[in-house]
């Protein structure tokens, strides 16, 4: 898993959104990006709510680059309270064939550098 996703990184698909406290890193999120859907994969938190900062600063980021679903795969209380909706299964195949009809944004996002046709750079974050 840990190779897919450095390779996955390293070609400009998945991203992650760090929250630091100084120093140390007090938590965040990370996950693929195809078209305009977020794929989250795993969300974490060592500081009470870093993990909710992380998100809602995703979502910042996603909105102006077109975003339209971010698939969040398990409801929680936690994410509800943050504005996550389930929704049925044909609803979410729906958007998400909508979402899959652009192009990947690969690269960085927090520098202005994503790109639909150059290789990632390595070390790219969200």
């Amino acid at each position: 898993m840990l190779d897919a996703y450095c390779r996955l990184h390293a070609e400009g698909y998945a991203h992650s959104v760090e929250v630091w406290q100084g120093e140390e890193l007090a938590g965040g999120l990370y996950g693929v990006s195809l078209g305009r859907c977020f794929f989250g994969e795993s969300m974490f938190t060592r500081v009470s709510n870093a993990s909710k900062f992380a998100l809602i600063f995703l979502v910042g980021r996603l909105l102006p680059l077109g975003f339209s679903l971010i698939d969040c795969q398990v409801p929680t209380e936690h994410l509800r309270r943050l504005g996550a909706e389930e929704i049925p299964r044909s609803g979410f195949l729906r958007r998400l064939k909508a979402a899959l009809r652009h192009p990947a944004l690969r690269g960085n996002w927090s520098d202005g550098a994503a790109s639909l046709a150059q290789p990632a750079r390595a070390g790219a974050h969200v």
